[in-house]
């Protein structure tokens, strides 16, 4: 079957919903189709979270990953209105653009019941914070931030999705396989079930599951790539108590330190008070997440987040996402999926058993979680610059390296290599455009929604002239 379409855009996730929800907005008569490997956000369902199984049981789509909302809907709903992280857009456009679509996001999503209130990096001890963590050569990368909540997060989409689906169709269930470049005429986009669907128009936001794919289209058309950064590292899950101090004042805190030994940089991200660590399922490959919900009876005792450690490599290196895969494949291949152990362990070398862990004062949230030894799946550099970041952490957070903190690994953030784009985010293909995480240009749900908004005025701007 063939159809053709003014605008097809590639993956539903934050950039594909808000690049077709301002299309829609600015320009309704457009016939707009949207395709996702992925289900529709009624009927995603990962069946750990939905206590059918206790382990990941490899879904041919995984339902954590793909579908309406893409990685973002079942994460916590952090919502962070800065430039200083969360993406690279400042690269493309200047700051004030990137804040007034973070700002433009938000409002939309707080006409589909977002929350208003927002965690302030001004007040008093916000400031007194900043300044004792550079006391310890820690930097705090200040920024407003709004929780929405794991539950909450869902029903928003629900809500946007059930607005925008009037304008534009979505197709579920269907997977791009290729992408063909026709010329003047546009795009093709050959379907998993054999269908072609021609546009004018195309935006790619295949999300973190959909990047190696979308790398090896762009070197098959001939779009050139840029070495994007590789995180690696692992979740730290503690006692609440130990980062109470931070949390209540600064919800989402971003610290980022520069390790002696090596000079690399560590930094804290995805921060969960009472939250849980979960699997996440990326082609195959256990990985590890945090959650955390607004409803207080669904907490935890503990706080979860992440310590990854960055590296951005030169040439002729050019797979930052194979290279991250294979080192989450290593914590696999010794557990059979996500691997835990006691930090006071991984420092005396030794290996984490279940005996050693139920003696543990801290309860892991995830309890599909093998015990092991992490020095046998993650690389010694990164594996050093962890430990003496948790050092570090324990200054402003004394607790932080108790001997029952807990390291879930390996936890690894999927980058494409980036695109060469534009300032308009278009690629050297005319009329074809990359957004999101997938496409290597954001990592979180501000600024990839934020990308979707610009692609999707830039089209509607072209057609109005």
């Amino acid at each position: 079957m063939n159809t053709r379409y003014d605008v097809a855009i590639i993956g539903c996730g934050e950039a594909g919903i808000f690049a077709g929800y301002e299309l829609m907005r600015r320009h309704p008569a457009l016939k707009v189709v949207t395709l996702d490997q992925g289900a529709d956000i009624y009927t995603r369902s990962c069946p750990i979270v939905a206590g059918k199984v206790k382990e990941c049981i490899h879904c041919k789509i995984c339902d954590t990953m793909c579908g309406f909302g893409g990685a973002g809907a079942f994460s916590d709903g952090k919502y962070n209105f800065t430039t200083a992280f969360g993406g690279w857009l400042t690269d493309f456009m200047d700051g004030k653009e990137v804040m007034d679509l973070i700002d433009y996001v938000d409002t939309i999503n707080v006409q589909h019941g977002a929350t208003t209130e927002v965690f302030s990096t001004t007040t008093p001890e916000a400031r007194a914070l900043e300044k004792r963590a550079l006391e310890h050569d820690l930097h705090l990368l200040q920024a407003r931030c709004k929780h929405l909540g794991t539950e909450n997060n869902l029903k928003i989409l629900q809500s946007i999705y059930e607005t925008v689906k009037e304008h534009v169709e979505y197709r579920f269930h269907t997977a791009v396989t290729t992408i063909e470049n026709r010329g003047e005429e546009g795009y093709r986009l050959i379907t998993d079930k054999g269908d072609e669907v021609d546009c004018t128009w195309l935006i790619a936001a295949p999300g973190r599951s959909g990047a190696e794919w979308f790398a090896n289209q762009c070197k098959g058309l001939g779009i050139e790539l840029i070495n994007n950064q590789v995180d690696i590292g692992v979740r730290v899950e503690l006692p609440a108590k130990v980062f109470e101090h931070i949390t209540d004042v600064v919800y989402e805190s971003k610290l980022v330190y520069r390790t002696k030994q090596y000079g690399d940089q560590v930094r804290t991200f995805c921060m969960n008070p009472y939250g849980h660590v979960v699997a996440e399922n990326v082609e195959g490959i256990n990985t590890v997440n945090g959650h955390s919900y607004s409803d207080p009876k669904l907490r935890s005792e503990n706080t979860n987040f992440a310590l990854l450690v960055s590296n951005r490599f030169t040439q002729p290196f050019n797979e930052p996402y194979r290279y991250g895969k294979h080192i989450a494949s290593l914590s696999n291949m010794l557990a059979g999926g996500v691997l835990v152990q006691r930090f006071g362990d991984l420092v005396a070398g030794i290996r984490t058993n279940e005996h050693r862990l139920s003696k543990s004062f801290v309860r892991p949230t995830l309890t599909a979680a093998v015990p092991g030894d992490l020095s046998l799946a993650l690389p010694k550099r990164q594996l050093d610059d962890i430990i003496e970041m948790i050092y570090q952490l324990d200054k402003i957070a004394p607790g932080t390296a108790n001997y029952d903190t807990l390291l879930y690994g390996a936890e690894v953030k999927f980058y494409s290599s980036r695109l060469a784009l534009s300032g308009e985010l278009e690629t050297a293909l005319p009329r074809f455009f990359a957004i999101g995480d997938g496409a290597g240009v954001t990592r979180g749900l501000a600024q990839a929604g934020a990308s979707g908004v610009k692609v999707a005025r830039v089209i509607a701007e072209r057609l109005g002239k």
